[in-house]
C-alpha cells in the first residue's frame, strides 16, 4: 500500500486523462481546477499554464468516493480509530468525504453538545471532508430538531442492541415517535435493521464456528425489522435509509415499497459484496459483523439488487476495533467485537469484483460516489462538473494492490481483506485540488454541515 509514515501534497490547476467520467460516460478530458473547485471540463488537448496531474493510459479520474457509513470514534473510543487515522485510510483508498457514524465515540451524537465535542475533537485533524449523523436514541425526541439545525445529516437508529451501553435502541413506541418528529422537519433516519425479538431467540452458543455465529444473526432479523421499517414510513410519512444490508431475502420487501412510492433507499457494503460464508475460516474475528457475512447465492443476489436498483449505495461501514475487542475471546466468536475494517480498501475491492462480473467503474462510481452523496444532500460532490469540488480518484487498472493490514492507514492492523490481491487500485486521491498520498496534510480536510434545503 506504501508506507504511510511518508508526507506529499501537490497543489495542481487541472487533471487530464484518457478516461474521465463525466455525465456518467468516460471521455477524454482535461479537469481545470480553481480554489479547490472545478472550473471547467475542457478537451483532453486543452492548452493551459500551471501544474497538471497526467495520468496513465491505464487510469480512470472519477469522483471522490463519497462514504457515508463509517465509525471514527473519537473521541472517547480513539485507541479503536481516530479522525487522522481515518481520514488517512479514507484519502488513500479514494475517499474524499465521509461521513461519521454517532455511535461508538464518547459522548455519542445524540445532543447539540455532543456534535460539537466531536466536531472540536476532528477539527485539525482531517485530510478529507467530514460530515456527522445525530443519533436517535430513547429519551433524545426533543434533541432531534436541534441536531438538524446545527448541521447533522439525518439520524441513525438501532431496533437491536447496538453493542454499546450508552447508544440503546429503540422501542417500537419510541421509533414511531422519532420516525413522526424527523417527518415533521423534513429529516433523514438510517436504521440498523436487525429484530431485538428474532435475535434474543435464536440459538447463540459459545463457539469458534462462523457456522454457528451465522445462525445467531438469522435473515428473519433483518426481514422483520426492514418489514417494520418500511410500515414506519408508511405511517408517518418519514425518509428511511436501510443501513449495511445483507440479507437478499429483504429484496422483494423493498422493491415493493419501492413499488408503492414509499421514501425508502437502501445500502449494503464491500463485505457483503466481496466476501461469502462458505469461505470464512473458523475463529477469524475480522469477519464478523452485523448483520453478517452470508452465502455466495446471497451475495449475487445482493449484487444484481444493485444493478437493477433496488439497492441505492454500497458504503463501507468502517467499524474497527483495538486487537484486545476484536481477539476477546481467542477467536470465539459471540465475545469478539463485531465490525469489518475496510475504509482503505472498499472502493478498490468493490471495482475489482465488478469488473468480474462484467460490471463497469462508472456503475461503482455512482453507487460510492454520485448516490452517497445524492443521499445526504451534498450536491457539490460525487460528480465531475463545472461549480463541483475538486476531490477526484485516480483509479489504474494497470497497478495491482496486495492488502496487508501492517501498511495500512487503520490505527489497528485487522482487517479481512489482507493478504487478498486486487488488479487495480487508487494511485492518486485529489482533495479540493491538492493530490495527496502517504500520509495527507490534515489541515486540508473540512468540517461540513448539512446544507440548506432536502436532498434531491
Amino acid at each position: 500500500m506504501g508506507d504511510h509514515r511518508r508526507v506529499l501534497l501537490m497543489l495542481v490547476d487541472a487533471v487530464r486523462a484518457r478516461h474521465v467520467l463525466v455525465d456518467g460516460a468516460f471521455v477524454p478530458a482535461t479537469v481545470t481546477i480553481t480554489d479547490g473547485t472545478i472550473s471547467t471540463v475542457a478537451p483532453f488537448d486543452h492548452q493551459l499554464t500551471g501544474t497538471v496531474l497526467d495520468a496513465p493510459d491505464t487510469a480512470y479520474v472519477l469522483p471522490g468516493v463519497v462514504d457515508t457509513h463509517v465509525h471514527v470514534n473519537e473521541p472517547g473510543r480513539t485507541e479503536w480509530e481516530g479522525f487522522t487515522s481515518a481520514t488517512t485510510a479514507a484519502a488513500l483508498g479514494g475517499v474524499t468525504t465521509l461521513v461519521d457514524m454517532p455511535l461508538n465515540s464518547l459522548p455519542p451524537t445524540t445532543t447539540v453538545a455532543h456534535l460539537r465535542a466531536k466536531q472540536q475533537a476532528a477539527a485539525g485533524q482531517l485530510a478529507v471532508d467530514v460530515a456527522f449523523w445525530g443519533g436517535a436514541v430513547p429519551g433524545n425526541l426533543a434533541h432531534l430538531e436541534p441536531l438538524w439545525d446545527a448541521g447533522v445529516l439525518g439520524f441513525k437508529c438501532f431496533l437491536s442492541p447496538s453493542g454499546v451501553e450508552e447508544f440503546p435502541p429503540l422501542s417500537p413506541a419510541d421509533f414511531t415517535a422519532a420516525l413522526t418528529e424527523v417527518a415533521r422537519i423534513d429529516a433523514l433516519m438510517v436504521v440498523h435493521a436487525e429484530d431485538a425479538a428474532v435475535l434474543e431467540a435464536a440459538p447463540a452458543v459459545p463457539s469458534r464456528a462462523y457456522a454457528d455465529f451465522l445462525l445467531s444473526r438469522p435473515d428473519t432479523a433483518e426481514t422483520t425489522a426492514i418489514a417494520r421499517v418500511i410500515d414506519g414510513a408508511r405511517r408517518t410519512g418519514a425518509r428511511v435509509h436501510v443501513l449495511h444490508l445483507s440479507s437478499a431475502r429483504a429484496l422483494d420487501l423493498l422493491a415493493d415499497a419501492r413499488a408503492e412510492g414509499l421514501p425508502i433507499t437502501v445500502e449494503t457494503c464491500p463485505h457483503y459484496l466481496c466476501f461469502t460464508a462458505e469461505a470464512i475460516p473458523d475463529a477469524a474475528p475480522q469477519f464478523k459483523c452485523c448483520p453478517p457475512i452470508r452465502d455466495a447465492g446471497n451475495r449475487e443476489q445482493l449484487w444484481q439488487a444493485l444493478c437493477d436498483g433496488v439497492i441505492d449505495v454500497v458504503v463501507s461501514d468502517h467499524s474497527p476495533a483495538t486487537a484486545q475487542e476484536k481477539l476477546r475471546g481467542d477467536g470465539e466468536l459471540q465475545q469478539a467485537w463485531g465490525g469489518v475494517s475496510g475504509l482503505q480498501v472498499g472502493f478498490t475491492a468493490v471495482a475489482h469484483e465488478a469488473r468480474e462480473r462484467g460490471i463497469g467503474l462508472a456503475e461503482v462510481s455512482r453507487w460510492m460516489s454520485r448516490s452517497t452523496a445524492e443521499l445526504v444532500g451534498l450536491g457539490g460532490k460525487g460528480r465531475i462538473a463545472p461549480g463541483a469540488d475538486a476531490d477526484l480518484a485516480v483509479y489504474d487498472t494497470a497497478t495491482e494492490l496486495h492488502v496487508d493490514v501492517d501498511r495500512l492507514a487503520h490505527r489497528n492492523p485487522l482487517s479481512a481483506y489482507d493478504g487478498l490481491r486486487y488488479a487495480g487500485s487508487v494511485v492518486h486521491t485529489v482533495v479540493a485540488g491538492a493530490v495527496v498520498a502517504a500520509s495527507p496534510d490534515h489541515s486540508r480536510g473540512r468540517l461540513l454541515t448539512r446544507p440548506p434545503g432536502r436532498p434531491s
